[in-house]
């Protein structure tokens, strides 16, 4: 396995090598991984009556007022990627940069994100819906109460089923926590594939855990980490393949 796998991208920021391998991981092939591709999620709606349903989920989380998190935030922050994605990624809940922007996982530890995915040849915003457990900044990025956490799961549920992902990455034993209602470490947790609601989850280390742990040598948790995704990605080509069997 060489070091570039450990999320340092090739100088063009491709993470593959030649022939469209993803390092260290499995074959992509030609099409790329979106709409109509073999990688597109078989929603039950039709996609124009998803993002129609989606974008009311949209409105709806912008009028919540369920828990005191909307008084502080500047924007609701909902989701970014691709609605017809195969894989769904849950984190904790929008840090200073998502509230600015509007978007989830875009400061520091979502610039991360995208490198973990585009090192096993996924794109963060193509090959991936992502969100948040809560939809609203925490005061001081603190972590989300278990009622703010209860406020907005009836949100995170509806996502869920309207985007139809067969595969859920878990970032960080907060999103285990708000999806589960499995309290714990998320070092006893990650690595372990477990089903869900006929839908194949895997817990990971929050990539802003990484960003605090930076070595690369066996055993770390960026490398754990590193397995991890290419044990989902194996995954996706497994679906792909129409193979919905146990890992």
């Amino acid at each position: 396995m060489s070091e570039a796998s450990l999320f340092d991208l090739l100088p063009d920021g491709s993470g593959l090598a030649p022939g469209g391998q993803a390092t260290g991981g499995a074959a992509l092939g030609g099409e790329a991984l979106t709409g109509g591709s073999p990688m597109a999620a078989a929603g039950v709606l039709d996609p124009a009556a998803r993002d129609r349903a989606l974008a009311e989920l949209a409105a709806s989380c912008d009028a919540c007022r369920g828990c005191g998190l909307a008084a502080g935030r500047q924007q609701v922050v909902v989701s970014r990627g691709n609605p017809g994605a195969r894989l769904m990624v849950i984190g904790e809940g929008p840090g200073a940069q998502e509230d600015a922007s509007g978007s989830p996982f875009v400061g520091k530890a979502g610039q991360l994100l995208d490198r973990m995915l585009e090192s096993v040849g996924l794109d963060s915003n193509r090959d991936a819906y992502i969100a948040n457990v809560v939809k609203c900044r925490p005061p001081e990025n603190r972590k989300p109460t278990a009622i703010e956490m209860a406020a907005c799961l009836p949100f995170l549920r509806r996502q869920i089923a309207l985007v139809q992902p067969q595969v859920v990455l878990l970032a960080g034993a907060t999103a285990v926590e708000g999806v589960l209602g499995i309290k714990g470490g998320i070092t006893k947790l990650r690595g372990q594939w477990r089903q869900w609601e006929g839908r194949w989850l895997m817990p990971v280390f929050h990539p802003s855990y990484l960003l605090r742990n930076a070595s690369r040598e066996r055993g770390s948790p960026k490398w754990l980490t590193w397995q991890d995704l290419q044990d989902v990605r194996r995954r996706l080509a497994q679906l792909e393949a129409g193979d919905s069997s146990a890992p």
